[in-house]
């Protein structure tokens, strides 16, 4: 990958052909425009990375997933059309051509644009104490940057969500289950699926 591993907004390790993203911007993991262009570098990378299979993307921290849009760089005066670079918000709600499965890690708070870059994952694995909310309507608009809803929410009893998904993400690859990108029969056969990985 071109993409740095260390410093800037994202910390990036890979884990044989799996890629963890963790958004790292204390003290919400809020995305301002910045940060949406290098997830979205981030994420074409990975896209781009033949020996990377499958990505998580989580939170740095316990609290919060992520808060969403920065709303201190709003109140600078920064404009909610602003450029968020390659796939959009967050970079994976447009990421073009886009054929491996991302599974989100709730590891806290997804409010707002943060629940949408969920959202936007194949798969959501959630801690005990996370939330979702997407408070925008409280305000008179819409949340409108997840235009796809692939796959679904599955609750991890026991708390931290991260090691669940490298557990989830390795099933994913020695399995080759086909149905990552089905969300219609997703939900005919979810308890079909979460049996294929008994971490859950």
């Amino acid at each position: 990958m071109t993409v740095p591993t260390t410093g800037g907004p994202l910390r990036l390790t890979r884990h044989g052909p799996v890629l963890e993203v963790v958004l790292d911007r204390p003290k919400a993991n809020a995305i301002d425009a910045a940060t949406s262009q290098a997830m979205g570098e981030c994420f074409a990378a990975f896209r781009d990375d033949p020996e990377l299979r499958v990505a998580i993307v989580t939170g740095g921290g316990e609290k919060f997933f992520s808060a969403g849009w920065d709303l201190k760089e709003a109140a600078q005066g920064a404009r909610p059309d602003s450029d968020y670079g390659i796939g959009g918000f967050g970079g994976l709600q447009q990421l073009p051509n886009l054929n491996k499965p991302i599974i989100a890690a709730v590891n806290g708070i997804a409010v707002g644009g943060g629940f949408e870059l969920a959202l936007s994952a194949d798969l959501i694995l959630a801690a005990d104490h996370a939330r979702f909310a997407l408070p925008e309507i409280r305000a008179g608009t819409l949340a409108d940057a997840a235009t796809r809803v692939r796959m679904g929410i599955v609750q991890v009893p026991g708390g931290k969500a991260i090691f669940p998904s490298l557990t989830v993400a390795e099933n994913l690859l020695a399995s080759g289950y086909s149905l990552v990108r089905q969300p219609k029969a997703l939900e005919r056969n979810i308890d079909r699926v979460v049996r294929m990985f008994p971490v859950l």
